[in-house]
């Protein structure tokens, strides 16, 4: 059961953040999922659903997109998807099911920095910063190492805009279930980012293996795109698979999840050379 003694509904980022810096144990309202799992008394909750956190904005140079807008929303966006290659679809659609996706929001998956996120993979693989109302914007990789540096309020996930290839994989024993391992590729304008999350800490960019296929391209055409041979791309995944750390929880081994690296960032590259989606 939840109580919740104090409803505050700011119209601004401005507000909410005021409000959530003077109410010491506030507790944030995005979609709201996770707020079922169980009991918990809170004092106040403030709610973010009137701060204008909604939309997918596309500009000139970026795309913005909004800390309130659903993982269902990200998925279905199909200009956001056919610019990236399907990669943003790709890596939230085997989360748990559609009634779930159409809840959680992009803000509170990634604000929370979880390592088990499919979407954090999915987007460390592209040219992504995050926008936080005190702290600015930041690379995305800046803030999965540092974090927010305090009570801060994410307003925006941005992408930078390019050509992209890319692709997404994860495995999992079942479907719904969390992933034991999930892999993302991406070239955007020329660079090649590998993220590897679910290890079961939080995704990482493996530097090796990207500077490994950046000298090794073979051919590099007019819309900047890479292609590797596939001794390279086993390699690049080798070389990744020596450079992540992996732990050992309940769902599998640091061993396997090491194996599961060599494995799924090769299909991943590969989806790359044959121009992207999820391979």
């Amino acid at each position: 059961m939840i109580t919740v003694k104090n409803v505050i509904t700011p119209s601004t980022t401005a507000e909410a953040f005021e409000a959530l810096q003077q109410n010491r144990f506030a507790t944030l309202l995005g979609g709201g999922a996770f707020l079922r799992m169980g009991s918990k008394n809170i004092t106040t909750l403030i709610d973010l659903s009137r701060c204008g956190l909604h939309c997918i904005t596309e500009h000139d140079d970026h795309w913005e997109i909004g800390a309130a807008v659903t993982l269902g929303e990200l998925e279905q966006h199909r200009e956001l998807n056919r610019q990236y290659a399907g990669l943003p679809a790709a890596a939230v659609r085997e989360i748990v099911g559609v009634q779930l996706r159409n809840v959680v929001t992009v803000g509170a998956s990634v604000y929370a920095r979880y390592g088990f996120s499919d979407l954090i993979t999915g987007l460390l693989a592209l040219p992504v910063k995050v926008r936080l109302h005190q702290a600015g914007e930041m690379p995305l990789e800046t803030f999965l190492e540092q974090g927010a540096g305090g009570k801060d309020l994410l307003e925006a996930v941005i992408i930078e805009k390019g050509v992209c290839k890319g692709g997404y994989v994860s495995l999992r024993k079942t479907a719904g279930d969390y992933a034991l391992l999930n892999a993302a590729a991406a070239v955007v304008n020329g660079k090649l980012r590998i993220s590897v999350g679910a290890r079961p800490r939080r995704a990482a960019l493996a530097h090796s293996a990207m500077s490994l296929l950046q000298e090794a391209a073979v051919t590099l055409n007019e819309s900047s795109q890479m292609i590797w041979t596939e001794e390279v791309i086993q390699q690049a995944a080798e070389t990744a698979a020596g450079e992540l750390v992996f732990g050992t929880n309940s769902r599998s081994s640091s061993a396997y999840r090491q194996h599961l690296c060599r494995v799924l960032v090769a299909r991943v590259l590969r989806a790359c050379n044959e121009g992207g989606g999820r391979s």
